[in-house]
């Protein structure tokens, strides 16, 4: 069983060389305040959705509202981030389809090369979006901006890069 273990773990430990670090007891603001500079606690939260990059948002729309039966939401333009987003509601979480405003959108240049579109970024919230950025920028992972900023549901969000991540782009968000 412990060999087992240990070739888990070295695989694990491959697929995101950055998070592999020997994880200590479970932290807790008790034990935290015995430790003079110790890293504040933050906690991941729920899944807030699964972005979706689309070159026809209206298609895309129509198709999980009409041949899903989702509730869908409107269109919404965020300048600021380049996009229009739709929020498919399913329940436990939600989907955001994206679609690009201009060329030098994010959302752009993914599709140039992703022309169907396809899954763009996951989204986790978090309990406290200030200690978490402290809290990986000491542990090298590489967030994509230099602070937060305002998202579609209104709250701080930010990236994390997808090399640190296992190939994948994280957003996290305020909950």
């Amino acid at each position: 069983m412990a060999r087992v273990l240990k070739v888990v773990a070295a695989s694990a430990a491959g697929l995101f060389p950055r998070l592999w670090t020997p994880v200590s007891t479970v932290r807790t603001s008790a034990s935290l305040s015995s430790h003079p500079g110790a890293v504040p606690v933050w906690n991941l939260g729920r899944l807030n959705h699964v972005a979706i990059a689309v070159p026809d948002l209206e298609k895309a729309r129509a198709f999980y509202k009409n041949v899903l039966g989702a509730e869908v939401g409107e269109p919404v333009p965020l300048p600021e981030h380049g996009v229009s987003v739709v929020f498919v509601n399913l329940g436990n979480t939600k989907m955001e389809l994206l679609q690009p405003l201009g060329s030098d959108s994010p959302i752009a240049g993914f599709l140039k090369k992703n022309k169907a579109g396809g899954m763009h970024h996951v989204c986790i919230e978090v309990d406290n979006i200030n200690v978490a950025v402290m809290d990986l920028k000491e542990k090298k992972i590489r967030i994509l901006s230099e602070e937060a900023k305002i998202g579609a549901h209104g709250k701080p969000v930010i990236f994390l890069h997808p090399s640190d991540c296992g190939g994948v782009l994280v957003e996290l968000e305020q909950a």
